[in-house]
């Protein structure tokens, strides 16, 4: 049997999860993803997943791994996001269960709600099945990686589970970028760069080394800017266990990159084949590129054959624990 493709960054948007997040309102769905969501973002339905397995048998990709991307359950009040989280995650539950071995998920949090979060974790890993956690680089404009999120990290340090994140689409709150608009096309990748740079400063990845932390899309920034970070950065952060590019290089990096061989050169040489796992963002990039080629341009690239090999068929299954 072939080699299957195993995408760990993959969406699905059910009707009835964005009416409800358009009904919550407020700050729990950012500017950018509302305007995806009121676009004929889909409204996926179980109609449509036919289509969808014929794209993945055509790419050669066994599983997808399903998240709401930067519409996450997300709101002011509890009781909007505990419901909206578990929508989402019964939703994805539900698609996984009647598509044995084709999706799985990971667990979608109430937040900034932590206690709510942690009883969504332990339904969705225990009862649910699902592969990991899913968190946004931020929160209602706090960075994910702030004292205030410790005790998930502490919860899911505990289980040793894979946290994958995702841009929130705020355009890391900065009028520099939104303004000129340049939320997502450059924002997006910017706060994938700030994530890392936090869970750095914040030493997240010392005081809970059980976590599999995946950034999305390349990593942002972070692949052209190791030496950098390791000459400047201990002079103000004196206290850091080990350089800045040592740390960053114990994460995983999705190829997400929107073809660019020049990215993914950069982040192979920065982090090594190990480290890159398959991913596709599906559907967006399918915008300008088939859902085959959101892979196979990694073949294009002019990488080793074995290492080709390790990021498309068999990075993501080791990560996520799956056979490969």
């Amino acid at each position: 049997m072939p080699a299957m493709i195993t995408d760990i960054h993959a969406h699905y948007f059910p009707q009835a999860y964005n009416e409800t997040l358009l009904r919550i309102g407020g700050r729990s769905l950012p500017e950018a993803a509302r305007a995806i969501t009121a676009r004929a973002i889909r409204h996926d339905d179980p109609s449509q997943i036919p289509t969808r397995l014929e794209q993945m048998d055509d790419a050669g990709v066994g599983m997808q791994v399903l998240s709401p991307a930067a519409s996450p359950p997300y709101a002011e009040k509890e009781p909007d996001a505990v419901a909206a989280a578990r929508l989402i995650n019964d939703a994805y539950a539900e698609i996984a269960r009647k598509y044995p071995g084709r999706f799985n998920a990971v667990v979608s949090l109430p937040l900034p709600h932590i206690d709510a979060s942690l009883r969504e974790m332990e339904r969705g890993l225990d009862q649910l099945g699902m592969l990991g956690v899913s968190m946004t680089c931020s929160c209602v404009d706090r960075s994910t990686a702030e004292a205030e999120f410790e005790p998930l990290y502490a919860e899911m340090n505990r289980r040793r589970t894979v946290l994958n994140y995702h841009p929130i689409q705020n355009g890391i709150c900065s009028p520099f970028i939104n303004d000129y608009k340049f939320t997502v096309a450059v924002g997006a990748s910017l706060e994938d760069t700030a994530i890392v740079l936090h869970l750095i400063a914040r030493r997240i990845p010392e005081r809970y080394p059980n976590i599999t932390y995946v950034i999305p899309h390349l990593g942002g920034m972070i692949p052209m800017q190791l030496q950098r970070l390791d000459n400047q950065v201990p002079s103000r952060l004196p206290d850091l266990p080990e350089r800045p590019s040592e740390t960053a290089r114990r994460f995983f990096y999705d190829i997400v990159g929107h073809g660019s061989h020049a990215a993914l050169l950069c982040a192979w040489k920065a982090f090594g084949a190990d480290h890159l796992v398959a991913g596709s963002d599906y559907p967006v990039l399918m915008a300008f590129e088939t859902y085959r080629q959101t892979f196979h341009y990694v073949a294009e690239c002019g990488l080793p054959a074995g290492d080709v090999d390790k990021i498309l068929n068999h990075n993501s299954q080791i990560v996520l624990r799956l056979p490969h």
